[in-house]
């Protein structure tokens, strides 16, 4: 259980498990919906996800595609799905992201001032 509850601890890797709740996905579309962070660091969160149980890879080919294990969850399953029903969740995930980015801010186009 020790696992799982390293595995939850980044909201990157709640998110990525999210993307692939309800349906199986291949790496490149969860790491397109991830545009701040690197294939390579989506890469390793899958990693994790995998060696703690929550999700399971099938390989074709070149690509791999990743499936939540959603009973290996046990009592955490209600929570993450009620949380990721919730109307703030996309707001709250931003502020969770945010928060643990490293490296430069990106300059927002309306910070910018046209001269």
């Amino acid at each position: 259980m020790e696992a799982v509850l390293d595995a939850l601890q980044t909201p990157r890797r709640r998110e990525i498990l999210r993307q692939c709740w309800t349906e199986e996905r291949p790496a490149g579309a969860i790491a397109a919906a991830l545009p701040d962070v690197t294939f390579g660091a989506v890469s390793q969160h899958l990693r994790v996800l995998q060696d703690a149980g929550l999700v399971e890879v099938r390989v074709a080919g070149r690509q791999r595609f990743y499936r939540a294990r959603r009973g290996a969850l046990g009592p955490f399953r209600r929570w993450l799905e009620s949380s990721w029903d919730a109307a703030l969740y996309q707001l709250k995930l931003q502020a969770e992201l945010d928060e643990a980015r490293r490296g430069p801010r990106p300059i927002s186009r309306r910070s910018r001032n046209p001269s």
